[in-house]
């Protein structure tokens, strides 16, 4: 009657396996997922790991598609869907429950890295292309901003990999990274002093 829905910030633990269900001939792409807490040690001065919640993702038709040749080992993903149990014996009949998940939306976690995204588009769709619309954004006109004075443009930051091979740049990249998100996460918010209110003559 209710579902459950939540979004699981996490690594994956395996890569996409696929398979095919047996009565509706489905192809499905499984993958496990773990999301580690992650708290401030003040004795020790150090990040520690929490809890962990292991949860196997199930990706159903273009989805599964999309992270069957997207998500790989160790990557860093947010992972919307609907949560549920499924209840099994094993083969000595000792009763098992396993928390599993529909992935509704899967995505890399850009907070820990950098991506690239391409558009998957169905075959046969065609665009309507409309100058006078383009003009306006939500209700207001609007104009192109020179390639000058663009904040970034499409592939900055990112180094050119090699298909195959990880690039002695990347990796760097990704060091330097994770080495700011460890100090932003150091740093205490300040504390706010409450002042006394004075009274105010009527």
């Amino acid at each position: 009657m209710f579902d459950t829905h939540i979004v699981v910030v996490g690594n994956v633990l395996t890569k996409p396996e696929w398979r095919r269900t047996t009565n509706s001939n489905q192809l499905v792409a499984n993958f496990r997922l773990a999301s580690t807490a992650r708290r401030y040690d003040r004795e020790n001065r150090c990040w520690v790991d929490g809890n962990t919640l292991r949860v196997r993702v199930s990706a159903w038709r273009k989805l599964a598609e999309n992270v069957g040749s997207s998500i790989n080992v160790g990557d860093p993903v947010i992972v919307f869907g609907r949560l549920y149990t499924r209840d099994w014996q094993d083969e000595e009949a000792n009763h098992r429950v396993s928390y599993e998940m529909e992935a509704l939306a899967v995505g890399h976690d850009l907070a820990r890295g950098r991506s690239r995204f391409y558009r998957a588009r169905p075959a046969g769709t065609s665009t309507v292309e409309d100058t006078e619309a383009d003009t306006v954004i939500d209700g207001e006109p609007a104009e192109p901003v020179a390639d000058g004075e663009t904040p970034v443009r499409y592939g900055d930051g990112l180094p050119e990999l090699i298909p195959g091979e990880v690039e002695p740049a990347f990796l760097e990249v990704v060091a330097e990274l994770a080495e700011e998100s460890a100090e932003e996460e150091t740093v205490e918010a300040p504390r706010s002093r409450r002042t006394k209110k004075e009274p105010v003559a009527a």
